[in-house]
This record gives structure tokens, C-alpha cells and sequence, in this order.
């Protein structure tokens, strides 16, 4: 319907504009005009004057009444016509403000995924506290004039390295990942089964949404690392979890009541007294990708599928996925010992489960060499190794990697492309020649040295000041250490006192999610020198002075 409203005096006194404002004369008169019409001032339909008698009446440029005009014709305000003046469009009237007095309409809350993600926690330091944050390396002790060179290097001649056409990875970083993982880590794989991501946490987000259902069971460390839980939780796996201490390391002995009904007496999981578990063969196959796995008791007596568990209440321990970290347990720093991998192994064979091998400071051993991979021990495609250089280089590279079996790799960049979890191809080049050129093995080496004489620095230090306060736990690998507290002191009241001292500690007690925790601090020492680990000690010492009052 055509509208003919009955002419208006135009509101010339409404646009007034002011010309020492750094807002440009179009812009304000632009704003002017929408009030204006929002107001309904002018009703719909009614004309503008035209752009030269406007300027007139206003003392401004032409080009200013145009642009402010075009602008409103843009975002729907105006509608032009051959040879005619612009006319006021009729809209409708849009979402009101409340008067203060009424009480705001509640938004809708988020969906119960969201808010289940909303709700994880969220631990990423503060800049500047290096002292004594978790597994933070030295960035000052990194070359970044040869990374800088090798950036810029590649940014001359990399006319394919600024879109996003391997959502995969760079092919040259993923042979050069292939060779460094097989002669430093042990693992087998080749280049198209290794997965560039913006880090290990992209990886478990990624691998929760791909591997898991509602209602899965996820197996997992405790005390474990709450990023990844982060992940499976979100994904609505159920989390049980797997017992991990000092003393007796991984206790994959689940309770027998569980386990029976699941896989039958005679595939409970190997005892202690069993060292070298074996492999029923005829439950050895590879999993496949997109297949869900049945428990025993969704089986008849002939291997067939009969039904489905669906009660997601009272979670099946069959794990459909098994997560852990062998080569430096998070947060503990202990190396999973051979009888341990091979059960875990026939574990996962048995119930035909997906595998994540989180190798979290697998580099960085000060006794002998770094283990190899379990990836490297699988013969059935089920182990996916996920990596980072986070600990190697710097965290805000952002480039992690997993190694995944190949039927999955080779659909994975529809995952990818769906989620956008890829890193800059210039980045992931200069990261090739950083490593095919020998740039992170001599790198690793110093920092090798450096962080074992940090180390030892600091278990000193604190032995000397807080004897009565800390014990360090005895651990071999890791750029990290755990502190157990004295019976009386409140990890979490720790943090918090020590916080305001400009010291970043982690309590241990919120590793643990399952079952009852320790009182304890996860604290990292590789990117402080000497001064700042005396210093930092001491700010330690009086946090924990003020918790015990």
C-alpha cells in the first residue's frame, strides 16, 4: 500500500550538528536523521528534502547531505525514487525500551550443552606471574630471531600459505612431525594420519565431539587433567575414573562387580600379580571409525548385537574411550610403567575402545631417555597420540597434532572445515623449517640442561624454606612438580593467598573430581631463574603463613 501522509514541517532544529565533534559531519547527521525516523518525528512516507536544499539550510558540503542519505537508503531507513525525493520507509516499530520502573524480561538461558560448557573451569594464569604457573616454559630462553627470520622468510615466498587450503596441516609440517615423532617418541605413522590443530585442547574438543554420545563412558586419570575432562563432559560422556598415585601408579583394576557383568569373568582386567596381560584374539580387531562398540552384555552367545544400553543414569563401565597421559601423568609427573601400558592396552582391545594418548611433557625426562609412545606398541589402530609444542616452543603458537588412525584421517577435513579448528598455514610453515632445519632438537637439548639445573634449584629452595610445609613429589619428567601440603593446609586458601602475592599456583584438590582429594600445589619452575624462584618462595611462604593464620 502506497502512503500519503499529510505534509510535515521538516525538523530542521533536530539536526543540528557540531563541528569541533572528531565525529565526521556525515556521521552525525546520519545519527539525527535515525532519531528522527525511529521516533516516528516524520511519519513513513513522508519526503526528505532534497540533498542540494538541505546542504543549504545546514551550511554544509553537498557531498555531506549525500552521504548521510545513501547511507539511510543502505540500512532500510530511506527509499529512493527516479527523479523524486527520498521517502521515509515504514517500519515496523522493533523492540522498545522499558521504563525503569519495570522490571527487564529475562533472556532466554542458554542450552543445557551450553550451559554445561559455560560452566567449566577457565585457569590460564595472569601475564607477567611466571612464577610459579603450571607447565609454562621459559619464553625468553627461545631463539625468536631465527623463528622470526623463518617467518618472514616464508611470508616472502608463500603465496599459498594465506588461505586456508590444507584444513589438515601444512604437508611439510606433517612430514616433519612423522620423522620427529618416530626417532623421539617411537610412534608410526604416516604423514596424512598426523592432524594439525590450534593445540592438544582442540584435539580433545574435536575428539569428544567425533568419538563420543551422550551417555558414553569415558575411563580417565584422577586426579587427571580438567581440560580434557572439559571436553568429554560437554560432549555428555560420563567420566569414572581411573585411581592414580604415587606409590602404586595406574590402578586399572576396576571393581570386579562392575566389570563381569560387562565382559564375563573370564575378560576382567589382569590382576597384579599378572605381568604381562594377553590379548584375547578373538576380541583383537581394530575399532572402525563411526561403529559403535557393544558391551558384553548387548551380545548374545554368538557375538551378535542384541539390544542397546540406554540407561545413562547409571553409566556401563565399559569405557568407549579411554584417556590417559603415560609419559608424565598430569598433574603427578609419574611415567606409566610397561605392565601398566600392556593392561591398558588389553583393556581397550577387550572393550574395543578408543584410546587418547595425551603426551604431556613427554620431552622433558632428567633420567635416561624419553619413553616411547604407547601408539608405538598398538596393533590395532584404536591409540590416537595427541602432541603439542605449546611446552617445546611457547603456548601462544597455538599448534598441537594428533596422530590418528587412517580411515578417520581421512575424513577428518569435514570436521575440520565444520569446526575451523586449523592453524595459520604460515605459521605451520615456518614450524617445518624450524624443525627439519635442526632449529627445535638444539633448542630442546639447552632447554633440557637449563630446566634440570632449574629443577634441582628449585626442589633446594623449597626444601630449605617450607620442610615443614611441602614435600615435593619425587618425579623424573615434567616442567612441573607436585607440592603435597601438611595435613591442616587448604590447597585452594593457598592459591588465593598466593595470588595476591603476585604468585600463580595450582591446588591440586581440583584435579580430582570423583573421588576424595589431596591437599597439594602443582607448581611449574621452568620459566623462573634463580632470583625469581628465591623470590617466589618467599612470596610462597608468607601465603602460607596467612592460610594457617
Amino acid at each position: 500500500m502506497r502512503l500519503h501522509p499529510k505534509p510535515q514541517a521538516f525538523p530542521l532544529d533536530m539536526l543540528a550538528v557540531n563541528r569541533s565533534s572528531p565525529e565526521h559531519l556525515s556521521r552525525q547527521l546520519y545519527h539525527a536523521l535515525v532519531a528522527i525516523i525511529r521516533n516516528r518525528t516524520l511519519a513513513p512516507g513522508s519526503e526528505l528534502p532534497s540533498t542540494r536544499a538541505l546542504a543549504t539550510e545546514l551550511g554544509l558540503g553537498r557531498n555531506t547531505i549525500v552521504s548521510a542519505y545513501d547511507q539511510l537508503v543502505t540500512e532500510g531507513y530511506l527509499a529512493n525514487r527516479r527523479g523524486a525525493r527520498p521517502i521515509i520507509v515504514d517500519l515496523p516499530d522493533g523492540p522498545r525500551e522499558a521504563p525503569a520502573e519495570e522490571p527487564p524480561v529475562p533472556l532466554r538461558s542458554p542450552s543445557r550443552r551450553g550451559e554445561e560448557l559455560l560452566s567449566q573451569p577457565c585457569h590460564h594464569g595472569t601475564p607477567g606471574r611466571f612464577a610459579f604457573h603450571p607447565g609454562m616454559p621459559d619464553h625468553a630462553s627461545f631463539p625468536f630471531g631465527v623463528w622470526g627470520r623463518l617467518v618472514a622468510r616464508r611470508a616472502s615466498h608463500g603465496e599459498t600459505l594465506f588461505g586456508t587450503y590444507e584444513v589438515t596441516g601444512h604437508p611439510a609440517l606433517k612430514e616433519a612431525i612423522a620423522g620427529y615423532l618416530f626417532s623421539a617418541r617411537g610412534v608410526r605413522c604416516r604423514p596424512e594420519q598426523i592432524v594439525i590443530t590450534t593445540g592438544a585442547q582442540a584435539a580433545f574438543d574435536l575428539l569428544a565431539r567425533l568419538l563420543l554420545d551422550p551417555g558414553d563412558t569415558v575411563w580417565m586419570e584422577e586426579p587427571g587433567y580438567y581440560g580434557a575432562k572439559a571436553a568429554f563432559t560437554v560432549a555428555g560422556a560420563k567420566i569414572l575414573p581411573i585411581p592414580v598415585d604415587q606409590e602404586r601408579g595406574w590402578r586399572f583394576e576396576h571393581d570386579p562387580e562392575k566389570w563381569e557383568p560387562v565382559f564375563g569373568k573370564d575378560h576382567a582386567p589382569a590382576r597384579e600379580h599378572d605381568p604381562e596381560p594377553k590379548v584375547s584374539e578373538s576380541k583383537k580387531r581394530e575399532p572402525v571409525f563411526g561403529e559403535r562398540p557393544c558391551s558384553n552384555k548387548e551380545l548374545d552367545r554368538d557375538g551378535d548385537s542384541t539390544k542397546r544400553h540406554h540407561d545413562l543414569d547409571a553409566p556401563d563401565p565399559t569405557p568407549r574411550l579411554i584417556y590417559v597421559t603415560p609419559a608424565c601423568q598430569h598433574p603427578l609427573g609419574i611415567t606409566m610403567r610397561m605392565e601398566e601400558r600392556l593392561r591398558l592396552l588389553d583393556i581397550a582391545e577387550t572393550a574395543n575402545a578408543w584410546v587418547i594418548e595425551d603426551d604431556f611433557d613427554g620431552e622433558y625426562r632428567f633420567q635416561g631417555r624419553p619413553v616411547p609412545a604407547i601408539q608405538s606398541m598398538d596393533r590395532s589402530g584404536r591409540v590416537i597420540y595427541v602432541g603439542t609444542f605449546a611446552k617445546l616452543l611457547f603456548p601462544a603458537l597455538r599448534i598441537g597434532f594428533m596422530v590418528l588412525p587412517p580411515d578417520m584421517a581421512g575424513r577428518i577435513a569435514n570436521a575440520l572445515s565444520t569446526t575451523g579448528q586449523f592453524a595459520p598455514l604460515l605459521l605451520q610453515a615456518a614450524l617445518a623449517d624450524f624443525i627439519t632445519e635442526g632449529h627445535m632438537s638444539r633448542h630442546l637439548k639447552r632447554m633440557r640442561r637449563i630446566y634440570a639445573q632449574r629443577r634441582q634449584l628449585f626442589r633446594e629452595i623449597v626444601s630449605e624454606r617450607l620442610r615443614d610445609e611441602i614435600t615435593l613429589s619425587p618425579t623424573e619428567a615434567g616442567i612441573q612438580v607436585v607440592g603435597y601440603l601438611k595435613e591442616g593446609i587448604d590447597d585452594i586458601m593457598v592459591s588465593q593467598a598466593a595470588a595476591k602475592r603476585a604468585i600463580n599456583v595450582s591446588p591440586l584438590s581440583k584435579y580430582f573430581q570423583n573421588t576424595a582429594a589431596t591437599q597439594g600445589l602443582v607448581l611449574g619452575y621452568a620459566a623462573c631463574d634463580a632470583a625469581q624462584t628465591r623470590d617466589g618462595v618467599e612470596r610462597l611462604a608468607a601465603a602460607i603463613r596467612e592460610t594457617l593464620g
